[in-house]
């Protein structure tokens, strides 16, 4: 919506659905809202399609006390003005008229409100159905408003009498309001206003001019009427076109009885010598939609249809001019007459624009012609069907002295030619030398990253033409040459969409470093917050590709207005996203502060092995006393990897691109091409021997799609390997214990690991698969030492709450909590859990076990060599007792199979998989860590 910032009634408004009627719809409002108030100045706002209008009444004595007298419902309007009022609301139940009485007098107890006032709002109707209530903030009117009669009516306040005495210093107690608080509403009001109008078959609205010649108003019990006419009044166009206030009052009946009395005194209305809308407001009051309390804003457009017409049947006057004058169709005053005498004509061409009935209506020519003559200038008064134009429509005179230009596509006028320009100016090929000096660091500039990332001319840009909050240090050519978009580059694009229509879409966003060292200016959020809204109300991923130093001081364009900046919503707004929507975070060099912030945010952090990645940068850091430094001993990749801040670990800018891209297709959906390895290679990758060794990861990529496996976090927790794969072209999240490294025992960093990644696939809704092969978790003192017990036992937490399946298939070992954490909690807990034949499970680790129940038995024999063969026969006897087929005999397990099947065997699992429990919702978000 466009709206005028002193407007009211509906002037200086407009309704835009489609990007391409925004700059007329700019120009039209700011014509009418310069001529309505004496300002020009426009807002825009957030299009509720399905909206009810409702209204609070306020009255406040200045003391910081407000009290509320309930609302009304302004729903039927018809180009946004309002055409029958109701009180109360015939939609809302008790505690939703009292949380928006209450939203109002908060609002304007907080400002200590002195006099009436209404607190405007527009209510979701699809919400109150569910009966809920969702309402946005429109306005506040301080002052009294035409359909303040309806709450007159059913709380028996006098308003004007109440906004008078308040003016001359009456408190809320004096006028025994205060005690009242919300009167009770009795019965319902509705209010009707007679327009002097008629409606044309074409289904127009034009304001009836002309002099009425008898106006007899309804009356009798419960029937208000406020108005000034009376017969031989004239109306000319000059002013609104509202006749009177019809207003009923009914006590009892509910509202159906109330609209059936307001349809009653309209009939008993009778006006002569103008056309009203009479007819209209009694086809609405019968209208089953409004008699159920249903309609919305767009309720009149809906029926428009359905809808009377009064168009006049006078024929239009000849005039004294020549065939194809032109006449207006409408009274009003004239705005704008853009065409002179000689001034050539084709049809359809603009020639006077006037003001009716709060908009402006352009009249244009019937027929290709030469002005003659023009007989109006703005500020006219004009009548309906007066000549404004006298306009020859010969063809033969058009053709002989005046030809018709034709338009050039190809012309570019000024104003299109420095947009142009301006748009050329921030791109590389404008900046040759600064893009050379960025090329000499190793690196990429960010649209050259962002070209390569996103589909060829998908990249739609936002606030390109945006820079630096710095005006007061800088002039603005050189603020356009020095920071050109402010130091972030950010729109939406398509990733990966193969040219299939209207998939892929993303939001992407890049911090400049040629800019300001990638700093954050107070634009440059504006911008961010924009986009991460579009994200989440679009369900976008976000990349994002964080290199930079954090706030950025300098903005010094803004103090006046802000002193911390820390009412900034990005990260919030960033945070918000998290679980909703793939969050994709590349760092290409240096990155600290709030743009290290905003990367650790994401899910998956790609970094280049130049890059550094802190919380503070150098600056920062010694400002704090804590010494200097050089941004490469600020958090390093030697330091960042092995910690686990970054996922991903590539060489260059170019495989960090393709690694992003890489990353975001595994939630995109399925692939149709795909192929993989032979499979019975699965049968020899477990060693027979229980004692072996084996590399896991060979394991992952021959069961895997060929090239389809993208390890996360490989650097860090090395118990554990957390992959993104693809299954016969399905993409699924995949965790292995890795025996290599302590033996498969699971200790904190590799639980840490494993918990977040679970938390990941949840989140996108990935199905999981478990290569078990674990002797449990890490014991001893020193792992204590690490906090295992609360790290281990996330595990457990998050594994029950999983609203995708876990595929579970023991390789080898399947032993205690380790296993069952690796199998959500439990071999029950899973869609399926299946074993290999080298697979054996146990409550611990065979030999521990064995150590602990036959302690007193191994002690008791003397001999060495007799108690270390009794201890092997111990431990092959659990080892044959815990056998996977041994397991799989008391149903332990779901079956042991041929590693050769495993891949059909995941995919006929999940065929069964219908999506997640309705009761288990995904996770809200993913944790950092």
């Amino acid at each position: 919506m466009v709206k005028a910032v002193a407007g009211g009634g509906g002037r200086g408004m407009r309704q835009v659905v489609d990007p391409a009627q925004l700059d007329e719809a700019f120009a039209r409002s700011r014509s009418e809202a310069r001529l309505a108030f004496g300002h020009d100045e426009l807002y825009v706002e957030r299009l509720m399609r399905a909206a009810k209008h409702i209204e609070i009444q306020v009255v406040g004595d200045g003391s910081g006390t407000v009290v509320h007298l309930g609302e009304r419902e302004c729903s039927v309007q018809r180009r946004h003005q309002k055409l029958i009022e109701v009180a109360p609301s015939p939609s809302l139940n008790d505690d939703q008229r009292a949380s928006l009485g209450a939203l109002a007098v908060r609002l304007t107890e907080s400002v200590k409100y002195s006099s009436l006032g209404t607190v405007e709002f527009l209510v979701d109707a699809d919400a109150l159905k569910d009966g809920k209530l969702s309402a946005a903030f429109i306005e506040l009117n301080p002052r009294l408003q035409v359909e303040h009669t309806v709450t007159e009516e059913v709380t028996g306040v006098d308003l004007v009498a109440a906004q008078l005495r308040i003016a001359a210093g009456a408190s809320l107690t004096e006028l025994g309001l205060l005690q009242v608080e919300v009167p009770a509403p009795t019965g319902f009001a509705i209010q009707s206003r007679l327009n002097a109008e008629r409606r044309a078959t074409d289904g127009e609205t034009y304001a009836a001019t002309g002099t009425l010649s008898r106006f007899e108003p309804p009356g009798g019990p419960g029937v208000r009427v406020d108005t000034h006419a009376q017969a031989g009044l004239i109306l000319d166009g000059t002013f609104d076109s509202l006749l009177a206030k019809i207003i009923t009052h009914t006590r009892h009946g509910g509202f159906p009885a109330a609209a059936a009395h307001a349809d009653r005194a309209l009939a008993e209305l009778h006006v002569e010598g103008v056309e009203t809308n009479a007819a209209v407001l009694q086809a609405v009051l019968t209208h089953p939609a409004f008699v159920s309390g249903e309609v919305t804003t767009s309720f009149m457009t809906e029926i428009a249809g359905e809808l009377p017409v009064n168009a006049s049947t006078n024929p239009l006057p000849e005039g004294d001019g020549v065939a194809g004058d032109v006449h207006v169709v409408l009274g009003g005053t004239v705005v704008a007459v853009p065409v002179m005498v000689g001034d050539t004509v084709t049809a359809k061409t603009p020639v006077v624009i006037v003001e009716s009935m709060k908009m402006e209506h352009v009249v244009t020519a019937d027929a290709a012609g030469v002005i003659t003559k023009v007989l109006v200038a703005p500020g006219d008064q004009v009548h309906e069907s007066q000549v404004v134009v006298h306009l020859d429509a010969c063809l033969d005179s058009v053709d002989s002295g005046h030809e018709v230009e034709e338009i050039d596509p190809d012309h570019v006028r000024p104003d299109l030619a420095e947009v142009i320009d301006l748009h050329a100016a921030i791109l590389d090929d404008a900046r040759p030398q600064v893009v050379q000096r960025r090329h000499q660091t190793g690196h990429r500039t960010i649209r050259e990253n962002l070209a390569e990332l996103v589909d060829p001319g998908s990249f739609r840009e936002y606030g390109r033409l945006t820079v630096a909050a710095q005006r007061r240090r800088r002039s603005v050519n050189e603020l356009a040459a020095a920071t050109p978009a402010d130091g972030i580059v950010l729109g939406l694009a398509t990733v990966n969409s193969n040219g299939v229509p209207d998939f892929g879409q993303c939001v992407v966003m890049g911090y400049d470093y040629t800019v300001l060292a990638g700093t954050q200016g107070f634009f440059g959020h504006r911008k961010t917050d924009r986009m991460l809204a579009l994200a989440e109300q679009q369900a976008l991923p976000v990349i994002l590709f964080a290199e930079g130093g954090g706030g950025r001081p300098g903005d010094v364009d803004v103090d006046d207005i802000t002193s911390s900046m820390l009412d900034c919503g990005t990260f919030a707004a960033l945070g918000r996203l998290s679980g909703q929507v793939p969050l994709v975070g590349v760092l290409t060099g240096r990155c600290f502060a709030g743009n290290a912030a905003l990367l650790g945010s994401c899910d998956v952090v790609i970094a280049t092995k130049d890059s550094s990645l802190g919380m503070a940068g150098p600056a920062m850091i010694e400002g704090g006393g804590l010494g200097r430094f050089a941004p490469e001993e600020v958090g390093p990749m030697s330091v960042q990897v092995p910690n686990g801040v970054v996922d991903v670990l590539v060489e260059d800018d170019a495989e960090a691109v393709e690694v992003a891209k890489r990353y975001l297709n595994y939630f995109q959906g399925p692939h149709e091409k795909h192929t993989h390895a032979d499979q019975r290679v699965l049968r020899h990758l477990v060693p027979q021997n229980r004692m072996r060794a084996y590399d896991v990861r060979e394991v992952i990529d021959a069961l895997a799609d060929t090239e389809s496996v993208l390890e996360l976090r490989r650097g860090f927790g090395h118990g554990v390997i957390t992959a993104l794969v693809r299954i016969d072209g399905r993409p699924l999240g995949l965790v292995a214990n890795n025996p290599g490294h302590l033996g498969g025992a699971i200790d904190a960093d590799a639980a840490d690991k494993l918990a977040r990644f679970l938390q990941l696939c949840d989140a996108h809704g990935l199905p999981i698969i478990s290569l078990c092969d674990t002797p449990g978790f890490m014991v001893g003192p020193e792992s204590e030492r690490d906090a295992t017990v609360r790290h281990f036992s996330r595990l457990f937490v998050i594994g029950a709450h999983l609203s995708v399946p876990i595929i579970a298939i023991i390789l080898r070992k399947g032993y205690g909590l380790g296993a069952q954490a690796m199998a959500a909690g439990g071999f029950r807990e899973t869609l399926v859990t299946i074993a290999w034949p080298t697979g054996e499970v146990g409550g611990m680790g065979l030999e521990g076990a064995v150590q602990l129940g036959y302690s007193q038995e191994l002690a008791a024999i003397s001999d060495r060599d007799e108690r270390q063969r009794r201890y092997d026969e111990l431990v092959a006897e659990q080892y044959e007792s815990g056998k996977a087929i041994n397991a799989a005999r008391v149903f332990e397990l779901d079956d042991v199979i041929d590693p050769a099947d495993t891949r059909g065997a995941i995919t006929g699992a999940l065929a069964a998989w219908r999506g997640p429990d309705a009761g288990r919702r995904r996770r809200s978000y993913i944790d950092t860590w």
